[in-house]
């Protein structure tokens, strides 16, 4: 059985019956973990070793752990500064902020793979317009060579424990207003002026970026669908003009941005014909079965191939980890740049 081209996510902190009926079905690749599928790392190493089990190859165990406001996991676990903290680091001390990056990139990762998670959907390259309150302080910087240089030091540091980046959002959510959760946001800029955000994906994925996760924004001077169901920003600039060729996971299809194209089965279909080689279902598990009994056969081997290669790699058990010189360092740094004055953050 190869991985399907779905990401669902479950209820609590334990697989239930229907879970498993679910999760073993042949269209499944994936599951997103949340807030509430989490009590403590031994908890969740239980629940990871269940879901791993259910299949061969293994199902992708993921988590959006990228720091500051959205990090799901938190006790027992490192507090991760948001991204523009970092950023902010790297305005005072070059190097250091560099180092920070990394810092943050291995101790999030070496500290999932050591509970079994496969991969975080990090980094953020979306750029700081001081326009976009769900991005905000979740973008390193508004340089877009300063994000591409800061994510990659993050990339480099999650690599090192393990675990492959995913980098967010396609082709960036930086430059619009509304929040994707809650409405379709529209970016009317030209090309020309899109093609900064653009650059940090560029240079990570001539770095071997792993997977980049697209956002559902409409950019009509290019075309009149967001970009999760666009061929266009898809298959024509993500796929044809940057030449990558890792993993195209759409964000959250229940999310209110991807609304517009019909019911979750249609926005299914249209974003893996789009190019995406696997959509997310989140909090609707009443439309994720839905999207099971429509979609029926679906088989992309390219695809399937793509996603076994996000599997996380060699880790550390979290005793081992946690006492190691490297963890302790990287806490050390983490905390110290919280404290500093002068930069902590306003909100």
């Amino acid at each position: 059985m190869t991985l399907g081209p779905l990401m669902l996510d479950i209820e609590g902190p334990e697989l239930t019956a229907e879970d498993r009926d679910l999760l073993v079905h042949p269209l499944i690749g994936g599951v997103i973990l949340f807030s509430r599928n989490y009590q403590d790392p031994d908890q969740l190493q239980i629940l990871t070793d269940d879901i791993h089990s259910l299949r061969n190859p293994a199902l992708l165990v993921t988590v959006d752990q990228e720091g500051g406001r959205v990090q799901r996991f938190r006790k027992d676990l490192t507090n991760l500064p948001a991204a523009h903290l970092v950023g902010r680091q790297s305005d005072l001390d070059r190097k250091q902020g560099l180092l920070l990056a990394e810092s943050c990139g291995w101790v999030m990762a070496a500290e999932l793979r050591a509970c079994g998670v496969d991969l975080s959907f990090a980094p953020v390259l979306d750029l700081d317009w001081g326009l976009s309150e769900v991005i905000g302080d979740r973008s390193f910087h508004s340089d877009p060579n300063r994000v591409a240089e800061l994510a990659g030091a993050y990339m480099r540091g999650m690599k090192s424990a393990g675990m492959a980046a995913v980098a967010k959002h396609w082709p960036g959510h930086g430059a619009v207003s509304g929040d994707s959760h809650l409405a379709l946001p529209r970016d009317r800029r030209e090309y020309a002026d899109i093609l900064e955000d653009i650059i940090p994906f560029q240079k990570l994925a001539d770095r071997g970026l792993a997977g980049v996760m697209t956002a559902h924004v409409v950019y009509p001077r290019m075309d009149l669908i967001p970009a999760s169901f666009s061929r266009y920003w898809i298959d024509d600039e993500l796929r044809g003009k940057l030449q990558f060729n890792g993993v195209v996971f759409s964000d959250d299809l229940s999310m209110k941005g991807a609304a517009g194209l019909g019911g979750l089965p249609d926005r299914a279909r249209a974003s893996l014909a789009a190019g995406a080689d696997m959509v997310l279902l989140c909090n609707d598990r009443h439309g994720a079965i839905g999207v099971v009994e429509e979609l029926s056969v679906y088989d992309n081997p390219v695809s399937a191939l793509r996603l076994t290669r996000l599997h996380g790699q060699n880790c550390a058990a979290r005793d081992e980890l946690v006492a190691s010189e490297r963890w302790q360092e990287a806490n050390a740094m983490i905390s110290s740049t919280e404290n500093k004055p002068g930069l902590s953050l306003d909100a």
